[in-house]
């Protein structure tokens, strides 16, 4: 089983207890009816605490789901949560989701909502070809997998390289010179654990690692590697 996350950048002013404060008041309710049953669907912060420079918290939301019952589909509410966290790294604050990538995306733009009554104020975060190409270049042995993306074939719309491929240098400046590299899975030696980066902070982590072990890793290893958009 994979682990997911993003990370995003706040680009508007504003510290960890700002954040704290309005994240705290924010709750919004909405009623529903299903059937012969009706109720309120909650969206809101729950568990927010400051702790080693960071402010960790869960987003939590109620959503209709349809289950099947005796030959028929009932909607019943479930509640599903995800952790986030919200880190000061170079005069910066920056929000790591551990969601998949289209989730997090819009969890990122609720939270931009709570925040500044409006999106546009949290953005993906940003890692350079460079920097990418540097994780592979410095240790091409430990790289499982690049994705090359902004291809200038015709009627070609990404290029790979897997396994034995890695090592043809050649062929991996051939993909070069026709695209940029946007994924890359390689194995962090002093970890030993395996993870997927994209430029725009979709990481994947492929081992097992608890919650805390993986966002340690991503403030720790990943988080410095974010431009600043500068």
């Amino acid at each position: 089983m994979v682990s997911p996350a993003k990370i995003f950048r706040i680009v508007e002013d504003a510290d960890l207890g700002f954040i704290a404060r309005k994240l705290k008041d924010y709750r919004k309710v909405e009623p529903y009816e299903s059937g012969d049953r009706e109720g309120e669907l909650i969206t809101e912060f729950t568990d927010l605490e400051a702790k080693d420079g960071r402010l960790n918290g869960t987003f939590s939301r109620d959503t209709l789901t349809t289950i099947y019952h005796r030959g028929g589909s009932i909607e019943v509410p479930q509640t599903r949560e995800t952790q986030i966290i919200f880190k000061k790294h170079r005069d910066n604050v920056f929000l790591i989701i551990l969601e998949e990538k289209p989730r997090a995306n819009r969890i990122a733009n609720r939270i931009s909502e709570a925040l500044f009554l409006k999106t546009g104020s949290i953005v993906e975060g940003k890692i350079g070809e460079e920097t990418l190409k540097e994780m592979h270049e410095s240790n091409p042995r430990a790289t499982k997998v690049i994705y090359f993306d902004d291809v200038d074939i015709p009627d070609v719309g990404k290029l790979a390289l897997y396994g034995s491929s890695l090592a043809d240098t050649s062929l991996y400046q051939e993909y070069l010179d026709h695209g940029k590299v946007w994924y890359v899975v390689f194995k962090v030696e002093k970890r030993g654990i395996v993870i997927g980066i994209t430029r725009n902070c979709v990481l994947v982590l492929f081992s097992k690692l608890t919650q805390d072990e993986f966002v340690d890793y991503i403030l720790e290893d990943v988080l410095p590697l974010v431009s600043l958009g500068e």
